[in-house]
């Protein structure tokens, strides 16, 4: 599924991300009074052990032995709490990177973390991109790795578009093991088993494979398929073998544009 952020009351959902708005007044009770901060902790910790799928303001306020009723003083519906659940997420990730050792290193780091953080929080996936929540720590999270890159001394626009384009693709990595995690759950089957059943086919319904595809079958005798771990899943290690590869691509990339763009800056390797 495909949540989409902002869909709220605007002002209601950005005063609460910056905190902005005035605490509910609630009356003392004999139960510990909610805060906006419980209810979305609550929120990620449902979303984390059942995914988005199972989140509501049900589940959540099961989770805090309250109504979902109780939980509306604070934040008016589920639109609003994804908002505030998905910015609040990304408090977690370092903001601090040395960069003594240069941009490429920092930028290194910050790219295994966040890609580490998406596999701890896999619904974070399933919140769209394409409308970004425009919270304080998604600023801090670009903000970041764009003073990491501006040691590139590449022009603001194209410093943009590579960031841009850099958290795409650890994105992207992320939700393809996370998507692997998910899959045999979701289908029955593990990964081996449908490899097994359809791979075994490829040579009863395609007996001129080779001839059709010879880069594929020279790759295949050079054991570019072969897992080279077999304590972790093929599927698994083969998409954290892709991110680390595309991503040293990537950065490779950058150096090719500093000198296009006659940044006149170091390559940034350690």
């Amino acid at each position: 599924m495909t949540v989409f952020a902002g869909q709220g009351d605007a002002r209601r959902s950005m005063a609460l991300l910056w905190r902005t708005a005035d605490p509910p007044q609630v009356r003392p009770g004999p139960r510990p009074a909610l805060s906006v901060d419980l209810i979305v902790t609550a929120g990620i910790s449902v979303a984390d052990a059942e995914g988005m799928a199972a989140l509501s303001m049900r589940a959540v306020g099961e989770r805090l032995g309250r109504t979902a009723m109780a939980l509306y003083t604070y934040v008016p519906s589920k639109s609003e709490l994804v908002d505030l659940m998905y910015d609040h997420a990304l408090a977690e990730l370092p903001t601090d990177y040395d960069l003594a050792a240069g941009w490429r290193a920092a930028v290194t780091a910050w790219a295994e973390d966040v890609w580490e953080f998406y596999l701890r929080h896999p619904w974070m996936l399933q919140v769209s991109p394409a409308r970004p929540v425009l919270g304080p720590n998604e600023y801090v999270m670009l903000e970041t790795v764009l003073r990491a890159l501006r040691g590139t001394g590449l022009p603001a626009g194209v410093l943009r578009r590579v960031v841009g384009a850099l958290t795409h693709f650890v994105r992207g990595a992320a939700q393809t093991i996370a998507e692997t995690r998910r899959a045999p759950a979701e289908t029955g089957m593990s990964d081996e088993e449908w490899w097994y059943a359809r791979s075994a086919l490829l040579q009863e319904v395609a007996p001129d494979f080779a001839d059709r595809f010879p880069v594929m079958t020279w790759m295949d005798g050079e054991g570019a398929y072969r897992s080279e771990d077999e304590t972790v899943p093929y599927l698994e290690q083969e998409a954290r073998e892709t991110f680390a590869a595309g991503l040293a691509v990537f950065l490779d990339g950058i150096e090719t544009a500093m000198s296009r763009n006659g940044a006149g800056r170091t390559s940034g390797r350690p």
